[in-house]
């Protein structure tokens, strides 16, 4: 119950401020409003839904400097879970991992960018799991879901063209990606995880200052809307 609605919200299926009442969520859902009840109290732990004395459960509203927050909590935590994944893994895991990134390079190549997201996201939930760390592995599969929430909404900034006057490829850098998640597993078999602790800290780098592009969803401090701008990932 609480997956589902957690996925609903990070969708856009409900939007910042929008309510939540259990009746209406119990008949989409097809459950009692019980179970409900208990999910959008995880969720208002986590972050996704406020609760309002009068106005009852919304989804939440994330500021900007929330968004920046989550930023450089994610360039802290995913080093150390690499770093750990790479003196606590199992050969299950690398079996995965090896797997997603064999995909990962095909659809790349391919320029199949569409299905990168979710390849992406099993290789870091796979990734945390392997730290060993069952806490460490919530909070950054937690953070992943969160980050990706806030900067649904936000409007996308045109990259900046080169030298030369040419947009990035993203096919390029989607192979790049590729590459650099599979030179971290390669860290992490080896059990080195000083080299898996810096090629993750340079791959989250590169990853969150995409998001850096990017505004925060609106948030609204009265009746009027105003854009933020700032941080991403």
């Amino acid at each position: 119950m609480c997956t589902a609605i957690r996925d609903d919200i990070v969708s856009g299926a409900y939007e910042p401020g929008s309510r939540l009442t259990e009746e209406l969520l119990a008949r989409r859902y097809g459950v009692s409003r019980v179970p409900v009840r208990e999910a959008l109290r995880t969720l208002e732990s986590e972050g996704f839904v406020t609760t309002r004395r009068h106005a009852g459960a919304c989804v939440a509203r994330p500021s900007e400097r929330e968004a920046a927050d989550l930023l450089d909590i994610r360039a802290l935590l995913e080093p150390l879970g690499a770093a750990r994944a790479a003196q606590r893994r199992t050969e299950a895991h690398l079996k995965v991992l090896r797997g997603l990134v064999r995909l990962g390079r095909e659809r790349a190549q391919r320029g199949q960018l569409g299905e990168l997201r979710p390849l992406a996201d099993w290789f870091h939930e796979t990734l945390a799991q392997a730290s060993g760390s069952p806490s460490l592995a919530g909070m950054l599969v937690q953070l992943r879901r969160k980050t990706a929430w806030v900067y649904a909404a936000a409007p996308h900034r045109q990259p900046a063209p080169a030298e030369d006057g040419r947009r990035p490829d993203l096919t390029a850098r989607a192979v790049e990606s590729w590459a650099e998640h599979g030179a971290l597993v390669d860290a992490v078999a080896r059990g080195d995880a000083e080299r898996a602790r810096a090629l993750a800290a340079a791959h989250t780098e590169r990853s969150l200052s995409e998001y850096r592009l990017r505004r925060p969803v609106p948030v609204r401090t009265s009746k009027h809307s105003v854009n933020t701008a700032s941080g991403r990932n």
